[in-house]
């Protein structure tokens, strides 16, 4: 069976036919994921996350080379998973600045996590079409671009909103409604 009839198949939901396309390219994937630099450790995870967008995405492959389009989602959890594993450093890095002193570090957290329900709270009152941009724009780290591309809007659009929920948020802070 050729590889664009295994893909077909898959597309339908063929499991057997995404099987098979899994373990001819498993290997592949698994040796570009260690060549760009991850960690033995690391490296099975990221080529299960790959086949896992494979499988989600499939729908959208669009017949170029399929190992082509295999090794920019590879690219993209690999950078994924880089900037996670950075953003833990950095939190890791952070958590040890913080002050020796129980007292001082226990009523700091404390008063870090009551703000941080307190924010919580407050963007869940946002409209779905401002929160949805606030939330991937600051808390999951996506340019807006990427959010554009994700919520199908123009990138104007995600600015505004972005822009809007931000003074919505700082109007319900201060005690306003956000309205």
């Amino acid at each position: 069976m050729t590889e664009e009839q295994l893909i077909e198949l898959a597309k339908e939901g063929d499991l057997d036919a995404y099987d098979d396309l899994m373990r001819t390219y498993y290997p592949i994937v698994e040796r570009f994921s260690f060549q760009l630099g991850n960690s033995m450790d690391t490296v099975d995870d990221i080529t299960q996350e790959v086949f896992l967008r494979v499988y989600r995405n499939l729908h959208q492959y669009s017949y170029g080379k399929f190992s082509t389009w295999l090794y920019k989602i590879t690219l993209n959890v690999t950078k994924d998973a880089h900037r996670k594993r950075k953003s833990v450093r950095e939190k890791i890095k952070m958590l040890k600045r913080q002050p020796k002193s129980p007292e001082l570090s226990t009523e700091a957290s404390i008063l870090h996590n009551e703000r941080d329900r307190e924010l919580h709270r407050i963007i869940q009152q946002l409209d779905d079409k401002y929160k949805v941009p606030i939330v991937l724009f600051y808390f999951q780290e996506k340019g807006q671009e990427e959010i554009a591309a994700i919520l199908k809007l123009p990138v104007n659009t995600v600015k505004t909103r972005i822009s809007r929920g931000k003074s919505q948020l700082k109007s319900i802070w201060e005690g306003g409604d956000g309205k």
